[in-house]
C-alpha cells in the first residue's frame, strides 16, 4: 500500500489548518495580482507627471514605455518560475518559500522608491524593481501550488488549490481599492484654486508621491504573512518521498493537523495484489521522463501559454471598454483619471473575476478539472467572437451595457475555466521530485504567452486608419480582427484540452503521477483514534515504513541532490 503517512493525508478530514495554509500560500498570489494590476492607473499618473501636455490633452505615457514596464515584470516572472521551481525540488518547498516572499517585499517597496525625480531615473528604477518583483512573483507560483497540493486531501484538493489561486481576485480588488482611496485622498487635499492649482493640464508635484505610495503598499500583505510562512512545516510528501524521512514527515503532519492518525478506520482498503515496483532512477532530462510525463508537461505548458494570450490581452483591453463610460482625459485631473481606471477594475473584479474563482472552488471536485477547462475555453471564445463580430459596425459607435456584460463574462469563464485549472493541474500530475520544476516550466510558458498577448495586442488592436490610431502607436489590424484572433486562440485551447489534458479529480497525487510509490504489504489497521498526538503504534508504523524504505531503495526516487533535475 502507499506509505501510511501519505494515505493518511489523502484521507484526512478537512480542518482548520487547511484553510490557514490556503490563506498563507495565497498571500503571495494576492501580492502578485496587486502589483501587476495597479500598474494601469499608475501609468496614467506617470504620464501626466513626466510627459508634457500636447494639443489641449494631458501628458500620456508613450506606448514603448508602457510596453516595457509590463513586459519587464512578466519577463522576471518567467525567470522566477523556472529558477524557484527547480529550487523547490532541489532544496525544499518551505526553505525556498521565504526567499521568494522576501524578494517580493523588497521589490514592492523598491518600485515606489527612487533616488531622484527625473523621468529617466524614475522609470529606470521602476523597471528595475518590477523585474525583481516579477522574479519573486514567479517563484511564488510553483511553490504555493505545490505546497497546497501536498497538504490537501484528495477529496477537496482541487477546491483548496483553487482557493489559493482565488487570492488573485482579492489582490486585484485590493489594488483598485487602495488606488481609489489614495487618489481620492490626494485629490481632496489638492489645491483646486490659485496659480498652482490642480487641473486636467496641470498636475501638482504631490502626484509624484501618490503613485509611489500605491506601489509600496503592495509590500504590506506579503510582510504580514512572512512569519506564518516561516513556521509552516515542510510538506510530508517532500520529506517522505524526496528526503526519505518518513518519521519526520509523520511528526510534522501530526504537529499541524489535528486528528492526523495513521490508525484510523478511513485507511481500511481492500487487499489487492501490489503492482510491480516502479523504478525511479531516471532524471528530468531523460527519455524515461519524456516517456512517462512528457505529454502531461506539454499539455500543461501549452494550455497555460494559450490561455495567457487572451487573458492578458483582455486585461489591457479595459481602457477601450471603460473609455465611453468616463469623462475624457482632458476633462479630469490626474487623480480623477487614476480613480476612474481603478474603479472600473474593481467593478470587473467584483462582478466577474472573484465569482469565477468561487464557482470553480464549488464545482472543481464535482465536475473535474478537464471539463471546467474545456467549458472555460469554449465560452471565452463565444464571448470574444460576440465582441468582435459587430465591433466595427456597432460597438465602436454605441455605448451599450451589453458590451461590458460580454466583456465581464470572458473574465468569469477564464477564472471558471483555464486560468484556475492551468494553475492546479501541474501541481497534481508530476512526481514529488519534479512537481515544482514542472509547475514552474508550465507557468513560465504561460507568461511567455502573456508577453505576446499584452504587448502584441496593444499594437495589433490599433485602428487601420492612421487618423483613428492612439497617440504614439502605428496602424494595426483593428480591434475586430484582434478579437477574432483571440477567440480563435481559445478554440485552440479547447482542442488541446480535449485531446491532451487528463483528469486528476479524486485521485491521490501518487496515482496521478502514474506510479505506485508502494512499499511492503497491506496490514490490518486498528480503529483507535487519537487526537493531535502520536501513539506508540504510530511510532511502530513509522519505523516499519522506514525499514521497508531502506530495504526497497529501488522503489523510490533518487535524491534531488544525486539526480539531475
Amino acid at each position: 500500500m502507499p506509505l501510511k503517512v501519505l494515505s493518511a493525508l489523502d484521507q484526512a478530514r478537512t480542518q482548520y489548518y487547511h484553510f490557514k495554509a490556503t490563506v498563507i500560500a495565497g498571500m503571495g498570489l494576492f501580492t502578485d495580482a496587486y502589483d501587476l494590476f495597479c500598474i494601469a492607473p499608475v501609468m496614467k499618473l506617470i504620464g501626466r507627471i513626466y510627459y508634457d501636455a500636447k494639443d489641449g490633452n494631458p501628458g500620456v505615457t508613450p506606448p514603448a514605455v508602457v510596453s516595457t514596464t509590463v513586459a519587464i515584470a512578466l519577463l522576471g516572472t518567467v525567470i522566477g518560475q523556472l529558477v524557484f521551481g527547480v529550487l523547490g525540488d532541489r532544496v525544499g518547498r518551505r526553505r525556498v518559500y521565504g526567499y521568494s516572499l522576501i524578494l517580493m517585499i523588497f521589490s514592492s517597496a523598491g518600485c515606489g522608491f527612487s533616488i531622484c525625480r527625473t523621468r529617466t531615473c524614475a522609470l529606470t528604477s521602476l523597471c528595475f524593481f518590477r523585474f525583481l518583483l516579477g522574479i519573486g512573483i514567479g517563484g511564488d507560483y510553483p511553490l504555493s501550488a505545490t505546497i497546497m497540493s501536498e497538504f490537501a486531501n484528495k477529496r477537496t484538493r482541487g477546491s483548496f488549490i483553487a482557493g489559493v489561486f482565488s487570492m488573485q481576485g482579492f489582490g486585484i480588488l485590493a489594488s483598485s481599492a487602495v488606488t481609489m482611496a489614495v487618489a481620492a485622498l490626494f485629490n481632496k487635499f489638492a489645491d483646486h484654486g490659485g496659480d498652482d492649482s490642480i487641473s486636467p493640464l496641470n498636475t501638482p508635484e504631490a502626484a509624484d508621491l501618490c503613485w509611489r505610495i500605491i506601489l509600496m503598499i503592495g509590500a504590506v500583505p506579503a510582510t504580514l504573512t512572512f512569519y506564518w510562512r516561516m513556521t509552516m512545516p515542510e510538506t510530508a510528501r517532500y520529506t517522505a518521498l524526496v528526503e526519505r524521512d518518513v518519521a519526520k514527515a509523520t511528526s510534522d503532519m501530526g504537529r499541524v493537523l489535528c486528528d492526523f492518525d495513521l490508525d484510523t478506520e478511513a485507511l481500511h482498503q481492500s487487499v489487492l495484489p501490489p503492482p510491480p515496483p516502479p523504478i525511479y532512477n531516471y532524471g528530468f532530462f531523460s527519455r524515461e521522463f519524456l516517456r512517462q510525463h512528457g505529454a502531461h508537461l506539454f499539455a500543461c505548458s501549452a494550455a497555460w501559454f494559450i490561455l495567457d494570450i487572451p487573458y492578458y490581452s483582455s486585461t489591457l483591453f479595459q481602457s477601450q471598454i471603460y473609455k465611453p463610460w468616463f469623462p475624457p482625459a482632458n476633462h479630469v485631473n490626474a487623480y480623477e483619471e487614476a480613480y476612474n481606471v481603478a474603479k472600473f477594475q474593481a467593478i470587473i473584479s467584483v462582478c466577474s473575476t472573484i465569482p469565477g474563482y468561487f464557482v470553480t472552488m464549488a464545482f472543481i471536485d464535482r465536475i473535474g478539472r478537464r471539463k471546467i477547462q474545456m467549458i472555460g475555453f469554449f465560452f471565452m471564445a463565444i464571448f470574444l467572437f460576440a465582441l468582435a463580430a459587430p465591433y466595427d459596425h456597432y460597438w465602436y459607435n454605441h455605448t451599450n451595457v451589453w458590451y461590458i456584460v460580454l466583456y465581464a463574462l470572458t473574465f468569469f469563464f477564464s477564472n471558471f475555466g483555464p486560468n484556475t485549472i492551468t494553475f492546479i493541474l501541474p501541481a497534481e500530475l508530476f512526481p514529488a521530485r519534479f512537481r515544482s520544476t514542472c509547475h514552474g516550466i508550465s507557468g513560465a510558458w504561460g507568461k511567455v504567452g502573456a508577453i505576446i498577448g499584452a504587448i502584441g495586442f496593444l499594437f495589433a488592436s490599433q485602428a487601420k486608419n492612421r487618423e483613428n490610431v492612439q497617440s504614439g502607436y502605428e496602424p494595426g489590424i483593428g480591434m475586430m480582427n484582434a478579437l477574432l484572433i483571440l477567440g480563435s486562440v481559445c478554440i485552440a485551447g479547447l482542442v488541446l484540452t480535449y485531446f491532451y489534458t487528463p483528469e486528476t479529480m479524486m485521485r491521490s497525487l501518487e496515482e496521478n503521477e502514474g506510479s505506485g510509490n508502494r512499499v511492503g504489504e497491506i496490514s490490518e489497521l486498528s480503529n483507535n483514534k487519537h487526537k493531535c498526538r502520536r501513539s506508540s503504534s504510530d511510532v511502530s508504523h513509522v519505523m516499519s515504513d522506514t525499514t521497508r524504505i531502506s530495504s526497497s531503495r529501488s522503489f523510490f526516487i533518487n535524491s534531488p541532490r544525486s539526480s539531475s533535475a
